[in-house]
């Protein structure tokens, strides 16, 4: 039993009962001893729990671990009685069960005051089993709980450290971030392996299959920090002349189509659509073919060694056509693993071992997270320094021990505390996991259950935050603080074990270090287990699991769940298609009563049974199915449910996709579903404790107007639609936006229509006011002529951060946006008639600003006006223009600028004015100005230096990209452009370009052939070009001749060119070939089966045909 704490549980079973007991007037008299019984061994029972935990004395001590499984067993047992009895409270509240009660004119004696339970009688009282039931849980929870005087022994060791560690986490002492960029003692190790990627490979090339990539293997011991020296140069800007770069974590679970995809994705920055390993090998082939690139695989491992080269082979073939100079870096804890990876490719092992930090090192980086966010006072912890450098004599060098301990330690800097972390046996026989126990022991107790839980997610499983928080809160792991929401608490929760470094970030989730996941999941086997087909223990699952994961096609291991009476979450994953799984879920639905939370994830899934009913104890539901037609209607009789997440497609042809009488679930905070169809909710309004409404549709019907608002104050997220059907001022009012003070994010949106009346409009805006807090706002389709009125008051506005108005088109003048002191983005389109963005304050802080057919607006500024000093946007980061007739000029570029997008504008010329030397521009696009004749990009060459994606498309005048100054020598190296006229490329800077990836020719109607001119530019990116686009060229009858000199495309991709009819001969090294929207001639010319110019095109590998 790891994690398991007693105090809050005990004590809300004990003072719900004694609530019961009260209302029964003593007749309980059995029942109340119990409880004073229980009352009075509970100090014991927390004491000698606390201590189980702290000392593990139960891995050892079989009577005390088999006391508190009892113990476990019977608390949750009265513990679901209880929430029986709330169940049965709630299903007493409902309208439709009171009208049935008073027909029968019947009442539950349990919820009834004392005065009728008198008049009830003895007789009734004796008879009821909900107290029948309650009385044998306390009388079982009594006898148990009595054994306690058996284990007091234990506590003489741990009296003090109990005290010292119920410590209150609402008042944890604030530290700032831990150290997260420093490489503290891997500067060296860092050195080696960046020489080696610098370094040209001496190694013969030959002629075998792999001779354009070098290996170099890192092999450590777990902990060592193999994968974070590695993220270190992945991320170094050395690595930048590697293209594509890949990371792949492999994991002991090694899958090759996994492994291939995971690559792809990487690259692509999205899953591949794509199941059979030849395909996935193709594209793969396709993606790195005569490119030097650079892959990391991380965290091998060994299986079979004969399967496992054969498996290792179908991964790395497709490397092979990558470009000399390739490298591949590899992390493991076995040379056994390197010498395989070598063989496989036919080099000679080379292998970096990462040794342990020297000690210095080693206290350095143990010091950098006990201290961290402490200010040093005169005497600098001198006493607790002396105990670091104790402690990390014990660690062997390991980095991953010194910030967990360090971590532990930096918890209180006591100097008792930190003793006792010294004392713990460091040493033991598997030392790292007696280091890493202390990690999660000295975490507060509801972080202990919160932290056991995600043990049951496969390893390497992705965390996602808020999915995370709502399962704690499901499984009654957030403990209530005042003034606080569970959300802010489990947030706190997460937060605590990420500074711990528990839980590694990656990018947007987070996931457990392999080594804490291997010590953790040991230590909670007996709480939580994963499942997977090929696992002979699947069988023989311990009864003690309370959380359980499940991978299966085999539905004799999903029957067996229904034997884990005590299961309280189940993640389900089932992708068989074949199989009946409904009865295996009736017989779980019947069985596992005491479930809190269930996930299923079985994409063949046509229907939930509707005994799932018999879950009542259940607060989440998520499934994932795409062939769904409806939710049972039992789920409306669930009354604790408080997620409720449909993740796949319907199949639902109608509304009746969720329970008519879902309202009924009045604990709901969230429900997420497909197709809108939370806004089929009729009296919505009773879901009081619902956070977010993507879909409000007011209708005037009984059950759907907006006064169904007026008490969800727990909204967070708002979207309210229709808002035309809104009567009056007085309707609007109703939903009492502002008395939603957690209200972050606001849709306001009227409905499409010619003939509205404007100050109605502008009546129901000033009456949607919302509170203070609110950060993200959106309006649609309002007809006012003004501002509401609480939008010109900035204290009601005050945080907002995100502003969206659209298709506002009566809208003259603007709030003062300029005075929000947090605003960061900023979109506006479809406002015709507003003349400038703020009368006199510039934007502070303000990163996205996107403004499209204002057709109006004549100046950044009300006329006569400048900003305070002179730059009217500091922060701004991306900037969107499109169809603004009247503006006259850019503002001063902003020295953060980094996209840059101009359509539809009349301007003649396009000048850059910025101070900023570099000029930090990524992204650049010039479309649709057909007034422009020059724009200056070759004057200001020398500052562009981040240039990459360049887009100059439909601008039929234009003449001039400016002049090249002659004192410059450089140019420009573009990831990708998108022109439409090849004269373009005849333009400086583009006529000198020293690199191109990707080059795209599109929405050009009268082109009929490339200039001869453009077809020898064509020479000068040969070796970079690796991708080429002709898309929608109506009249191109010709490609240029000099394609066959590309000798380094990979793809090239003809869309809609309907009067082509022939190629040039294209390069060897072309891998995809794709026609799209093309004219069957053509397809008749290059078919495989007899066509006459097949021969030209039947070295590539990949060729797609789609005709026209």
């Amino acid at each position: 039993m790891a994690g398991w704490f007693v105090g809050p549980i005990m004590d809300k079973i004990i003072n719900a009962c004694s609530d019961y007991l009260e209302d029964q007037v003593g007749w309980q008299t059995g029942m109340k001893k119990e409880l004073e019984s229980l009352r009075e061994n509970h100090p014991k029972i927390q004491a000698v729990v606390f201590a189980a935990n702290q000392a593990q004395i139960n891995d050892k001590n079989r009577a005390l671990n088999k006391w508190i499984w009892q113990l476990r067993d019977a608390i949750d047992e009265a513990d679901d009685v209880l929430d029986e009895f709330e169940y049965m409270k709630h299903k007493q509240q409902l309208p439709k069960y009171t009208e049935e009660t008073k027909k029968r004119k019947v009442t539950s004696f349990l919820f009834e005051s004392a005065r009728k339970i008198l008049k009830i009688g003895e007789r009734v009282l004796k008879r009821d089993p909900n107290l029948k039931r309650l009385e044998e849980a306390v009388q079982k929870l009594d006898e148990v709980s009595a054994d306690v005087t058996t284990f007091l022994h234990l506590l003489d060791s741990t009296k003090q450290e109990q005290k010292e560690q119920e410590v209150d986490f609402y008042k944890t002492r604030e530290t700032g971030s831990l150290p997260k960029n420093d490489l503290i003692g891997r500067g060296k190790d860092k050195e080696f392996v960046m020489q080696w990627l610098r370094m040209p490979s001496n190694e013969h090339r030959g002629t075998d299959l792999y001779r354009n990539i070098s290996l170099l293997s890192i092999v450590g011991h777990g902990g060592m920090g193999k994968t974070t020296l590695l993220q270190h140069v992945y991320e170094d800007e050395m690595t930048k002349e590697f293209d594509p770069k890949m990371w792949v974590s492999v994991s002991n679970n090694f899958n090759v189509k996994k492994v291939i995809a995971d690559m792809l994705e990487s690259l692509d920055k999205k899953k591949p659509d794509l199941d059979s390993l030849d395909a996935l090998q193709d594209r793969l082939r396709i993606a790195v073919g005569s490119k030097k690139f650079l892959l990391i695989l991380d965290d091998i491992w060994e299986e079979e060694e004969n399967r496992d080269i054969n498996k290792w082979e179908d991964v790395l073939a497709p490397l092979a056509y990558g470009k000399f100079g390739s490298r591949i870096l590899v992390t493991t804890r076995m040379d056994s693993v390197a010498m395989k990876i070598a063989k496989i490719i036919k080099k000679k092992e080379k292998i970096f071992r990462l040794e342990g930090l020297k000690k210095d090192e080693c206290l350095q980086l143990l010091n950098s997270h006990a201290f961290a966010g402490v200010e040093n006072p005169p005497d600098d912890h001198k006493k607790l320094r002396a105990i670091a450098g104790q402690i990390v004599k014990k660690l062997l060098g390991s980095p991953l021990a010194a910030k967990v301990i360090g971590g532990v330690l930096n918890d209180n800097l006591d100097e008792r505390h930190w003793r006792t972390v010294l004392e713990n046996n460091l040493l033991a026989q598997n030392y790292i996991y007696s280091i890493l126990k202390l990690s999660y022991i000295f975490l507060p107790n509801p972080l202990q259950n919160c932290f056991a839980f995600c043990c049951k997610f496969p390893q390497y499983h992705l965390l996602d935050r808020y999915d995370l928080l709502q399962m704690w809160i499901a499984l009654g792991f957030i403990q209530p603080s005042r003034g606080m929401t569970m959300e802010d608490i489990g947030g706190r929760y997460f937060d605590v074990l990420v500074k711990k470094n528990l839980f590694d970030k990656v990018r947007s989730h987070y996931k457990m270090h392999d080594l804490i996941y291997e010590s953790t999941s040991k230590f909670f086997a007996q709480e939580c287990v994963e499942v997977m087909d090929d696992e002979k223990s699947s069988l023989e699952i311990s009864e003690t699991i309370r959380y359980l994961s499940v991978e299966t096609t085999n539905l004799d291991i999903i029957k067996k769940i229904g034997q884990l009476k005590h299961l309280h979450s189940l993640f389900l994953f089932y992708e068989a298609s074949n199989q009946d799984i409904c009865s295996a879920l009736i017989k779980i639905f019947k069985a596992s009563r005491s479930l809190r939370l269930l996930y299923i994830f079985a994409p063949g899934l046509e229907m939930i049974p509707e005994e799932i009913g018999n879950l009542i104890h259940l607060r989440y539901l998520k499934i994932y199915s795409d062939n769904l037609t409806m939710l049972p209607r039992s789920l409306s009789n669930l009354y604790h449910l408080q997620y409720i997440i449909y993740d796949g497609l319907s199949q639902s042809k109608g509304d009746d996709f969720l329970p008519s009488d879902i309202n009924n679930l009045s604990n709901l905070h969230l429900v997420k579903m497909p197709n809108n169809y939370i806004s089929s909710i009729c009296g919505i309004g009773k879901l009081k404790s619902l956070q977010e409404l993507h879909m409000f549709n007011h209708r005037d019907v009984s059950g759907y107007r907006i006064g169904e608002l007026e008490n969800m104050n727990d909204l967070c997220k708002l979207q309210i639609y229709n808002l035309g059907n809104v009567k009056d001022a007085e309707e609007a009012c109703s939903a009492k936006l502002c008395a939603k003070r957690r209200l972050t994010d606001l849709t306001l949106c009227w409905s499409y229509t010619d003939s509205r009346n404007i100050h109605l409009d502008e009546n129901v805006l000033d009456n949607l006011q919302p509170p203070k807090c609110l950060r993200n706002l959106s309006i649609m389709r309002y007809m006012g002529a003004r501002s509401a009125i609480w939008m010109n008051n900035v204290n009601t506005i005050f945080n907002l951060e995100k502003i969206e108005l659209g298709n506002c088109i009566e809208w003259e003048i603007l709030p003062p946006f300029g005075q929000l002191p947090f605003l960061k983005s900023l979109k506006l389109y479809d406002m015709p008639k507003v003349k400038w963005l703020n009368k006199y304050h510039a934007f502070p802080l303000l990163e996205v600003l996107h403004i499209s057919w204002l057709i109006a607006l004549e100046d950044w500024f009300e006329a006569g006006v400048a900003a305070e000093d002179g730059c009217l946007f500091p922060c701004l980061m991306e900037l969107k223009l499109n169809y603004c007739p009247k503006l006259k000029e850019l503002p001063s570029l902003p020295s953060e600028l980094k996209s840059l997008r101009i359509e539809n504008t009349g301007w003649t010329t396009l000048k850059f004015y910025s101070n900023s030397n570099p000029i930090p521009l990524e992204t650049l696009e010039v479309s649709d100005c057909q007034n422009i004749t020059s724009l200056h990009l070759a004057n200001e060459i020398a500052r562009l230096t981040v240039l990459r994606y360049l887009t100059i498309k439909n601008c039929p005048n234009l003449i001039s990209l400016g002049e090249m100054q002659t004192t410059n020598n450089r140019h420009l190296m573009l990831s990708d452009l998108s022109i439409s006229d090849p004269l373009v490329l005849l333009m400086e800077p583009l006529r000198s370009i020293a690199s191109l990836k990707k080059l795209s020719f599109l929405d050009n109607d009268e082109l009929v052939s490339f200039p001869n001119e453009a077809e020898q530019w064509f020479l000068q990116v040969r070796s970079s070009l690796c991708k080429l686009e002709l898309l929608h060229l109506k009249s191109l009858q010709s490609l240029p001749s000099s394609m066959e000199s590309l000798s380094s495309l990979q793809e090239l991709c003809i869309e809609h060119v309907p009067m082509l009819r022939e190629l040039p001969n294209l390069p060897p090294s072309l891998k995809s070939l794709s026609f799209w929207e093309c004219p069957p001639e053509l397809k008749e010319r290059y078919r495989e089966d007899g066509g006459s110019h097949w021969h030209k095109i039947a070295h590539i590998p990949r060729i797609n045909y789609n005709p026209l």
